[in-house]
Order: structure tokens, then sequence, then C-alpha cells
């Protein structure tokens, strides 16, 4: 017997160009016992495409059980959160900022103390706890007192 329709209809299908009439003629043919051994190849892939679809049908039961997992109430667990664990977090990171400051500060100073340029006097205020911004507006304020009074006063009489 001669299957070159059937094998027209392959070249076809591996083309993809087949509609859906002529590929449930290609199923039906290789769902049949007898094919010949030329096409015996391609038996497994239509025969996989119909198992498959038998194979894949919903159980008589399966609406039930899924009614069932969805009636099923679920308990909902209300928990209070006080203002202490609400501010855990803030309190975290406010004690991670401090412990940078402090390591800076700590490092900042090992440097410092380190350079032979600084002079004896001011690292001495600086250790009393005397503050470098009061010092500083003391001395301004001085300069600017000194310039008033070296000024001289200009005064005129009118007669």
């Amino acid at each position: 017997m001669d299957y070159k329709y059937i094998e027209q209809l392959l070249d076809k299908y591996w083309e993809g160009q087949t509609s859906l009439e002529e590929e449930n003629i290609l199923r039906t043919f290789f769902s049949q016992p007898d094919v010949p051994a030329s096409l015996a190849k391609f038996k497994p892939l239509f025969a996989y495409q119909q198992q498959e679809v038998k194979d894949d049908v919903l159980g008589s039961d399966f609406d039930e059980r899924i009614m069932s997992m969805i009636q099923q109430p679920v308990e909902v667990k209300a928990r209070t959160v006080t203002m202490p664990q609400r501010l855990r977090p803030l309190f975290k990171a406010a004690a991670i900022i401090a412990i940078f400051l402090t390591l800076g500060n700590a490092a900042q100073s090992t440097f410092n103390s380190g350079d032979s340029e600084t002079p004896v006097a001011d690292t001495q205020q600086a250790t009393k706890g005397a503050s470098v911004a009061m010092g500083d507006s003391a001395r301004t304020d001085t300069m600017q007192q000194s310039v008033i009074t070296l000024q001289p006063a200009q005064s005129t009489i009118i007669k």
C-alpha cells in the first residue's frame, strides 16, 4: 500500500503548515495498531498526544476536595504591637550611629595626637575644656573694641 499522502502530511506537519483537520488525520492514522515500519518511528509522538489528553482528566471528587479546602475557616491571630516594639528599629539605628561617631572621634584624636605641628598651648586649652568657638568669639570681640577705640572721635561744634 502507498502512504505518500501520510508522508506529505508529515512533511507539512514538520514545517508547521498543517491545519487542524490534517493533524487529526495524522493522529487517527498513527492510532491504528498496524502502522508500516517506515512510519513506525512517528507513532509514539501522535500516540503520546492522544494518551496525554486522557491522563489529564480530573477525578470525580476534585470539586468536593476544592470546596472543602475553600470552606475551612482560617484562624487569624491578632497581635498587639507596643510603642517600644515600634521604636526598637529606631533605637538600633541611633545606637549604630553613636558607635560610628565615637569610633570616628577616637580615630581622629589618635591621628591628631601624632601631629607635631600642633602648638602645645592650643592642646592644653582644648584639654581644659575651653571651647574653641568661645575663644574665637572673645578674640573677635576684643578686636572690634580696639578698632573702635583707635578711631579718633570727631566732634564739630557749631557756634
